[in-house]
C-alpha cells in the first residue's frame, strides 16, 4: 500500500483527502503541523507528501524547505489560490507539482500517480561525474568540489547532472522545464533562471569557477562550456 503524508492545519481537509484516497489503496497519515510531519518523516518511510501552503506557525514553504534538506520524497503543494507566483515559488523550492483548491478528485489522483512514476526508479544505475575537481555522486546525490561538500537541492543536482552529461549543448529554458518537471512552459522561464542563479552562487562560493563554464546564451538558454 502506498503511504502518503497529508499535511494541512484544517482537520476537515485532512479527513476529506483521506476519504478520497483510501479507496485507491493509499495509507493516509495525517498531520496538522509541518513540524510534526517532519519529525515523522525523519524516522519513518513514506511515498509521497501532500502539503498545504497556508498553515500557521510553520507554513508550507518552510516545511518544504526542511524536507528538502534531508529527503527527495515527492511533494505536491496544495494552494487555495491558483496563483502563478505560488506555483513558481513552490517549484523553485523543490516541489514536484501543485494542485489548486478546490481540486478535482480524479485530477489529484492522476497528478500523484504521475509524480510517483517520474520519481520512482527501481535499482537505478549509479555513477560519478567529474569535472575539474567537481564531483557528482548519483548514488548519494552529493556534490563536492575538491573534497568539500556543496549542499544542493534535488532540482539543482538534476540541472548540474544534465549539463555535465551534455557538455557544450545549448538547452532552452523550455526544454529544461519539461525535462525537470514535465510541465509546459507556462511555469515561466524565471523558474529555471532562479535555479541556475542559486546553483551558480553555491558553486562560486565553493571556489569552483562556475562562470567560466556555465554560460547564459542570451535569448536561448544555457550551456556548459567544456573548454
Amino acid at each position: 500500500m502506498t503511504r502518503i503524508l497529508l499535511i494541512d492545519d484544517e482537520k476537515r481537509m485532512l479527513d476529506l483527502l483521506t476519504l478520497y484516497l483510501t479507496p485507491y489503496q493509499y495509507e493516509c497519515i495525517q498531520f496538522q503541523s509541518g513540524r510534526d510531519a517532519l519529525t515523522f518523516l525523519k524516522k519513518e518511510e513514506a511515498d509521497i507528501v501532500l502539503l498545504d501552503i497556508m498553515m500557521p506557525v510553520m507554513d508550507g514553504w518552510d516545511t518544504l524547505k526542511e524536507i528538502r534538506e534531508f529527503s527527495n520524497i515527492p511533494v505536491i503543494m496544495l494552494t487555495a489560490r491558483n496563483d502563478k507566483d505560488d506555483i513558481v515559488r513552490g517549484l523553485q523550492a523543490g516541489a514536484d507539482d501543485y494542485v489548486a483548491k478546490p481540486f478535482n478528485e480524479e485530477e489529484l489522483i492522476a497528478r500523484m500517480e504521475a509524480v510517483m512514476r517520474r520519481t520512482r526508479v527501481i535499482d537505478p544505475p549509479t555513477y560519478s561525474l567529474r569535472f575539474k575537481g567537481l564531483v557528482l555522486d548519483t548514488s548519494s546525490f552529493h556534490v563536492q568540489y575538491n573534497g568539500e561538500k556543496i549542499s544542493v537541492t534535488p532540482k539543482e543536482f538534476a540541472l548540474l547532472e544534465t549539463f555535465l552529461l551534455n557538455q557544450d549543448k545549448v538547452f532552452s529554458r523550455e526544454h529544461l522545464i519539461m525535462s525537470l518537471w514535465e510541465f509546459d512552459a507556462e511555469t515561466e522561464s524565471r523558474t529555471i533562471d532562479s535555479h541556475i542563479r542559486n546553483l551558480r552562487s553555491k558553486l562560486r562560493n565553493s571556489g569552483f569557477e562556475v562562470d567560466k563554464y556555465l554560460e547564459t546564451i542570451w535569448g536561448v538558454g544555457y550551456r556548459w562550456n567544456d573548454q
